[in-house]
């Protein structure tokens, strides 16, 4: 006797047959196949940095979530590209973000001991 399944591992479905053995019959093994995949949504793509738009400046923003250790600019800093903006603590590492362009800093709107998502904006550029 054997059931058949449909499993769904990252989004791609497999059918897995399980076959039912009597007591101390040896397992048999056979890979999966591959079913028709669902209609899944596309996967996002990683963020670019976008050309900025007129005023709006270049967003840094957080690549994991975590807790903001150390803010190193303030409004009105002159940065260059590369230079630290914060300092983000994520699974007992800590994690230097940088500045991603040159330009002014025109906002910071986190501070230093506060939790953060993955994609949360620690500071614009402009």
């Amino acid at each position: 006797m054997s059931k058949l399944y449909q499993i769904t591992v990252n989004g791609t479905v497999y059918e897995v047959e399980v076959e039912e053995k009597g007591v101390g019959a040896a397992p048999a093994a056979s890979a999966p196949v591959a079913a028709a995949p669902a209609a899944a949504p596309a996967a996002p793509k990683p963020a670019a940095p976008a050309a900025p738009k007129a005023g709006a400046g270049t967003q840094v923003s957080a690549p994991m979530q975590g807790t903001v250790l150390k803010v190193a600019v303030a409004v009105g800093d002159t940065v260059k590209k590369g230079d630290l903006v914060c300092l983000l603590e994520a699974m007992k590492m800590e994690n230097e973000i940088f500045a991603p362009c040159d330009g002014t800093v025109t906002s910071v709107p986190v501070s230093q001991g506060q939790s953060v998502a993955t994609g949360a904006l620690l500071a614009t550029i402009g």
